[in-house]
């Protein structure tokens, strides 16, 4: 699969040429054990045909003389190495893009660790631990504080799952219109998690809010009941369990919320 591995059938079959067909049979099959290239197949289908019409009249000319087909596989077989060691590259190239270039700088930082992205304001942390970044303030005079309830359209995810959605609001769409039905509680009686409760805490009607939720004010797994937001999937209800009932993970979660009602 390497640079060299084309001129390594190459020469395997190139030094093939001058000995017996079980030499050369034995020769290319132990160098093809070795690699899954095509130029493997392609030299050993050349020599399955000198095999299929090996006499010993071509022995007698193999030793004596050059016949025109045997002064022409050398070439054959500088080709094929030519090829393969122009179109081979090494293993390390396919893998020159790594995952983490491709993820959300919030997400690269597993946990409650989110930097913000170049250029944007950094997240304001709360005594409690959460992490917080406004996107839009809102514009209405009330603010959400406890005891108001709110409406919210979001969208939860799992850090350590490298941002997987376990929540969307706009997939609870009982009207068929795609407009998705607002996940809605009263902040402070404990129906949703406590990172989401204390996190809307200050936002303002319209506003969007980024939420980081740390894993202690997250899914508590002792109670009985789940608290909102609640997958509305089995497999993103299983996406969840597999984070939040593992101990070895970290539980950590981050909410985009827009707060559309409150009262």
């Amino acid at each position: 699969g390497g640079p060299g591995g084309g001129t390594a059938y190459g020469m395997a079959y190139g030094s093939s040429l001058s000995a017996t067909p079980m030499h050369q049979i034995l020769l290319l099959t132990s160098t093809i054990m070795t690699s899954s290239s095509v130029f493997a197949f392609l030299a050993l289908s050349m020599l399955a045909q000198d095999v299929l019409s090996y006499s010993p009249h071509q022995k007698a000319r193999a030793t004596y003389g050059v016949d025109r087909r045997s002064a022409f596989r050398p070439f054959v077989a500088a080709a094929v190495a030519a090829a393969a060691a122009s179109t081979c590259t090494p293993a390390s190239s396919a893998l020159a893009v790594g995952d983490e270039g491709n993820k959300p700088k919030e997400f690269t930082d597993v946990g409650t660790q989110a930097p913000a992205p170049d250029g944007e304001s950094p997240f304001r942390t709360l005594d409690s631990g959460i992490k917080i970044k406004d996107f839009r303030p809102g514009s209405a005079d009330l603010v959400a504080e406890k005891g108001t309830k709110v409406s919210l359209q979001l969208t939860g995810r799992l850090l350590n799952l490298n941002g997987v959605i376990f929540y969307d609001s706009k997939k609870n769409d009982d009207t068929g219109f795609g407009e998705g039905l607002p996940l809605t509680f009263v902040i402070g009686e404990g129906t949703a998690i406590p990172g989401l409760e204390q996190g809307v805490i200050g936002m303002k009607k319209g506003g969007i809010r980024r939420i980081i939720v740390p894993e202690a004010l997250g899914y508590d797994t002792t109670k009985d009941r789940i608290l909102e937001p609640v997958p509305f999937t089995a497999d993103t209800q299983r996406a969840l369990d597999s984070v939040i009932r593992n101990k070895r993970r970290d539980a950590s979660l981050l909410f985009d919320v827009k707060l559309e009602r409150l009262r």
